[in-house]
């Protein structure tokens, strides 16, 4: 085996950041030497939080782990992976529509650069139905998210809805 540094990236919007991203990114920093956590924009979601709030918000969410470093990105992520020097792309996996779409994605990546891999995770069973959209929906109508976040995270939500009224 060579002396080579192995780096993933996982990519996301982390809008919030849920238990569910956590335990793939625990999970993942275990597959590779460096784990780069891309926080980015997506065009076809409207984010609660800024760019800046949630990279402040993963930095501190994943602060206890070694070997992760939280960016910004604003392009393909084939080409943020490869800026980073990565050999894998790590993606979580919740049910079977994420599999179809990211079965896709990866296709469409590896077309576009076939030397990263994509590497999938199954979330735990437990966390399997957590998505961000729906802890802000739930939210937004006053339930309590604590099952799905950080309490830190819950906090970050209460108060960007208390703002916003």
């Amino acid at each position: 085996m060579s002396g080579r540094t192995r780096i993933g990236v996982y990519p996301g919007t982390f809008d919030p950041i849920t238990l569910g991203h956590l335990d793939i990114i625990r999970r993942g920093a275990h597959l590779v030497d460096r784990l780069v956590i891309g926080v980015t924009t997506n065009p076809s979601k409207s984010p609660m939080f800024t760019v800046e709030e949630r990279l402040a918000m993963v930095r501190r969410e994943v602060a206890d782990i070694d070997h992760i470093e939280v960016v910004e990105f604003d392009s393909l992520l084939m080409d943020f992976a490869e800026g980073q020097g990565a050999s894998l792309i790590l993606r979580g996996l919740r049910a079977v529509a994420d599999f179809e779409y990211e079965y896709q994605m990866a296709g469409m990546n590896q077309q576009l650069n076939d030397r990263i891999e994509t590497v999938f995770l199954m979330a735990d069973v437990c966390l399997q139905p957590i998505a961000s959209r729906l802890v802000k929906e739930i939210a937004r109508y006053g339930g309590s998210i604590d099952k799905f976040v950080t309490p830190a995270v819950a906090a970050d939500v209460t108060a960007k809805l208390g703002s916003s009224k």
